[in-house]
């Protein structure tokens, strides 16, 4: 095995010298450089005008190891196969992939690199703000106060009217008769303005309006819903004298039967589908969307025999359970739509409800230049939202189901799924309402519905509101990174266990109080005339918000007596519990946070970017009086001409390469006469002047700035400073692969081959070079390392052989005082025996042997041969 082993060693140093031979030498290399016309400087001059010393005449010996030969082939081979891997077009797609949706989240948990961080965690928080910028506008866009206007004028004109003879309004109204007056009143007033001010007639053009500004879109229109007479049941005792009963609203019960005078709309039921309805929730029961239905018409004039008509032949009578008075009008001066629906439950137990519901909605988008700029910000925002698809896709993918684990991400899912669902009805709202106002327009005179669209639209609203309400909230994911941001979710995670067993008691004893209102207070009290209702007027007390005289009215004992008992458990000791635990969890995590570094610091990343615009200032400004040196010491002679041989040995002395030395030089040589004339000199010296007075005026400004940030005491850059371990701008930062080199190359004074950026004397290859050596003498180094280790194993290995050495003498001589009885020539033969065998033991030991390579044999210990004994 050593022979093949050998030979194949000795074969693969054939292979490298034949390469060798083969590959051009520098110099080679360097005249192959001069012949073919290029500006590659010369790999072993530096800055200084030396030269260095050539790597391969001065290897270690570590470095001819066979070990190093195979090493250096495989890393050559493997260098290559990177290379082209690196170079190919879907590797480069996966980078620039990679670089657009790379996130904290998609890196590797065993990658600690600080500055990956910072810069990622900067780009997805200046992505997210813009984002978020762009979102604020959408919002913002879509609302505004004159949305409560609007709606405060429409609500104010219909429910605040009085009745002409008991000055009553919508608000109160009480009874059947009352809805009779409204209608007649209030209603034909507010949808019929016909006359101005001083009681003239309005034009024909003009009819139609609400407030002489809004445009009633079609037509009214009345709708009722009724239940069955047999809808309930007469207990026994009354059935003789109570032949009727109309029980509460609902739709199984639902009278639709025609009535009165059994013809027409009014009197014919017509169901939802008919109608093209919706439902309506009230405030006793939930209504469908069918009914008896009359359209008013479009002048006062017409309409009132229509009221008088409906009045006349009890259109409202016992089985009445409902009444909706529905209307939409537009007003083109802002552009928004008011949805109003009127509505009056009479119950059961008689009497009279009222509701109203004005939705003030936009919905046609886009007049107006801002409604176009607020296009092109839902455009932008749509953009962002395949962004954050794809990213959250890419994440999902790398982790699969521990994605879900972080409250994060889930509110990542529901800020994109609600902005999807607003996406799609934005489009279906703006083909719906254009349909809608196409055949308005063709039909006049019939009911315009847009209760469904305006309902979608509110929730709409309600949607982006969520949406914008998360994505807030959402900024704490990115500022986390700062140990402060983190108090407010690091003290609910503490004490999430407490207040769970806190929530435990406080509900415990808030439905007892609860249900204990309710029972007795219930038929009395409005605020506790339901359990729902209850629950909420008990949180209202807890927020001070009650009335104690309706309480104490309702039962002059018990009122106060429930109020005081709630108050005492519920905000004297419940609600100081659960302020002690959040106090108590706040103090701990305040501590821990003392204790506890944030995990990069945006300032020192930052001072580190701003050290090197220093550095890189500094260097133009001594490369510009290189330059202006050179152009002094080459015309030695004062001939005010410069040739390009005086004008490149000069630089070169400088340590300048001959790429950077030709473009400067043909930059102002402007008739290619390889000469600069005295107009040449003056024209480059000038530039030159003028680009050291901005590179100056800019550097002063810098370093004016850092002296008013350094004038300005900070404890905690004072605390940082103070750390072991810290640094300034000496660390190198990693943008990517190609990145990653360019700042290396940066840091120690090299131009990037792929960039063309010199950035000083030494170029690209020869940095390359030089990067390949230091890479073998650290291979040297660790073959030398490992060789020193393994001397050292032997080293043990022979400390642990003295010490049985030692052993085996001791039990010598426990052999000669045990065996006092014996004879002489016994003893003296058993001791021989002893250690011979010991010597013979000694001598098979490998470790031992190879220990003692190269020394003499091993002889017995002294004082320990047959003789002596």
């Amino acid at each position: 095995m050593s022979s093949n082993s050998h030979r194949n060693n000795r074969t693969l140093q054939e292979e490298v010298e034949m390469s060798n031979r083969n590959r051009p030498s520098s110099a080679q290399s360097r005249q192959a450089w001069s012949d073919d016309g290029s500006d590659r400087p010369d790999s072993r001059q530096g800055r200084d005008g030396g030269f260095r010393e050539d790597a391969d005449l001065a290897l270690p010996a570590a470095m001819e190891s066979d070990n190093y030969l195979n090493t250096v082939c495989v890393q050559e081979r493997d260098e290559v196969e990177v290379q082209d891997n690196s170079n190919g077009c879907w590797a480069k797609f996966k980078r620039g992939v990679r670089s657009i949706w790379q996130t904290k989240d998609m890196q590797d948990e065993d990658d600690d690199n600080k500055d990956f961080k910072v810069v990622t965690t900067i780009r997805e928080l200046v992505i997210y703000l813009v984002f978020l910028l762009v979102l604020v506008v959408l919002t913002f866009g879509m609302n505004s106060e004159t949305y409560y206007y609007y709606t405060k004028v429409m609500s104010e004109l219909f429910l605040d009217g009085q009745f002409a003879d008991t000055k009553n309004t919508f608000r109160g109204m009480t009874t059947m008769q009352d809805f009779w007056r409204f209608a007649e009143g209030p209603l034909m007033d507010g949808l019929y303005w016909e006359k101005w001010y001083n009681g003239q007639n309005v034009s024909d053009s003009q009819l139609g309006y609400v407030f002489h500004e809004n445009k009633l879109l079609g037509v009214p229109r009345l709708r009722q819903l009724k239940v069955r007479n047999d809808s309930c049941e007469v207990h026994d005792d009354f059935k003789n004298e109570i032949k009727t009963c109309y029980d509460a609203y609902a739709e199984s019960i639902e009278d639709k039967f025609p009535f009165g005078k059994m013809n027409g709309t009014a009197w014919v039921y017509q169901t939802e589908d008919e109608l093209d309805g919706w439902g309506h929730e009230g405030l006793i029961s939930e209504y469908g969307g069918g009914g008896f239905v009359q359209n008013l018409l479009l002048t006062r004039e017409k309409t009132e025999p229509i009221i008088a008509d409906l009045k006349q032949n009890l259109w409202l009578d016992r089985g009445t359970r409902v009444v909706f008075v529905d209307f939409t009008v537009y007003n083109a001066n802002i552009n928004l739509f008011c949805v109003i629906r009127l509505v009056v439950e009479f119950p059961a137990t008689g009497g009279a409800i009222p509701s109203w519901s004005f939705r003030t909605v936009k919905l046609i988008r886009y007049v107006s230049i801002g409604d176009y700029f607020v296009l092109a910000c839902e455009g932008i925002f749509l953009l962002f939202i395949i962004y954050y698809i794809i990213e959250e896709a890419l994440e999902i993918a790398k982790h699969k189901c521990q994605y879900f684990k972080s409250v994060w991400n889930i509110l990542d899912i529901v800020v994109i799924v609600i902005s999807v669902v607003c996406t799609v009805f934005n489009v279906y709202r703006t083909i719906a309402v254009g349909n809608m106002l196409e055949s308005l327009l063709q039909k006049p005179d019939e009911f315009a519905d847009f209760e469904f669209l305006s309902w979608a639209q509110v929730l709409f609203n309600q949607g982006i509101a969520f949406a914008v309400f998360f994505a807030w909230v959402k900024i704490f994911k990115y500022i986390s990174f700062n140990k402060t941001m983190t108090q407010l979710s690091s003290t609910i995670a503490n004490c999430a266990k407490d207040l769970a067993g806190f929530g435990v008691m406080f509900f415990i004893i808030l439905f007892a109080f609860a249900q204990l209102g309710y029972l007795i207070f219930g038929t009395q009290v409005r605020d506790f005339r339901s359990f729902p209702d209850t629950i909420l007027t008990l949180f209202r007390i807890i927020l001070g918000d009650f009335d104690f005289h309706e309480l104490e009215a309702a039962h002059r004992v018990l009122g106060p007596l429930y109020f005081l008992l709630y108050v005492f458990f519920v905000f004297f000791v419940l609600l100081n519990m659960f302020l002690a635990i959040i106090n108590d969890t706040y103090s701990e995590v305040k501590a821990d946070l003392e204790n506890q570094e944030n995990e990069f610091e945006l300032q020192d990343y930052f001072k580190k970017g701003y050290d090197k615009m220093l550095d890189k200032l500094k260097f133009k400004r001594d490369k510009i009086i290189d330059i202006q040196k050179a152009i002094v010491d080459a015309d030695a002679n004062a001939d005010k001409q410069i040739d390009f041989d005086e004008w490149k040995r000069d630089l070169k002395e400088r340590g300048y390469a001959d790429s950077e030395i030709e473009a400067v030089f043909a930059k102002y040589d402007l008739n290619n006469d390889r000469m600069l004339d005295e107009e040449e000199i003056r024209k480059m010296q000038e530039e030159l002047e003028g680009q050291r007075m901005a590179v100056d005026k800019e550097f002063e400004g810098l370093e004016n700035k850092e002296g008013e940030a350094a004038a300005r005491p900070k404890s905690s850059a004072r605390r940082r400073s103070a750390r072991p371990g810290s640094r300034k701008g000496s660390s190198r930062f990693s943008f990517g692969d190609d990145s990653g080199d360019d700042s290396d190359d940066e840091d120690s004074g090299t131009r990037s081959g792929r960039t063309g950026r010199f950035v000083s004397g030494v170029s690209y290859e020869e940095f390359t070079v030089l990067s390949r050596r230091v890479d073998r003498m650290e291979h040297s180094i660790g073959s030398i390392v490992s060789k020193i280790d393994a001397v050292l194993v032997k080293l043990e290995a022979m400390e642990k052989a003295k010490l049985k050495r030692r052993e085996t003498m001791g039990k010598i001589l426990d052999s000669i005082t045990e065996s006092e009885g014996v004879g002489d020539d016994e003893k003296r033969d058993q001791m021989e025996k002893l250690v011979r065998e010991e010597l013979e033991r000694w001598d098979s030991e490998p470790s031992i042997q190879q220990s003692g390579r190269g020394a003499s044999p091993r002889s017995p210990p002294s004082g320990v041969n047959s003789s002596e004994v």
